[in-house]
């Protein structure tokens, strides 16, 4: 059974750092897609960062472009969002997410599996 467990979210000022850390069993996270999502109150959850399982190749949404970098550690089976220059705006619960290869990139329904998400707020 696939698990993917979130950590590293907390209470951080604007201008601040934080990374997130998706701690995956029963799948190999170089393997398959890996993928960080977010939700804020009242909205819905979009993509924040994407990474291919062949090469490795990332995707960003343009509102973390230049800000956040995912990045994957094959030896601890491990996914990463690293989190620099946070906004108020970036206030979310934020979720891993898993899926199968080939799927569409930022369609929620195509990840099949999710970690139970991780708040992050960020105050002015």
């Amino acid at each position: 059974q696939v698990q993917l467990v979130e950590s590293g979210g907390g209470l951080v000022q604007a201008g601040g750092s934080l990374r997130l850390s998706c701690a995956a069993s029963g799948r190999t996270v170089s393997w398959y897609p890996m993928a960080w999502f977010r939700q804020a109150p009242g909205k819905e959850r979009e993509l924040v960062s994407h990474i291919n399982w062949s090469g490795g190749r990332t995707y960003y949404a343009d509102f973390v472009k230049g800000r956040f970098t995912i990045s994957r550690d094959s030896a601890k089976n491990t996914v990463y969002l690293q989190m620099n220059s946070l906004k108020p705006e970036d206030t979310a619960v934020y979720y891993c997410a898993s899926g199968p290869r080939g799927l569409r990139i930022g369609v929620r329904g195509e990840y099949d599996y999710w970690g139970q998400g991780t708040q992050v707020t960020v105050s002015s």
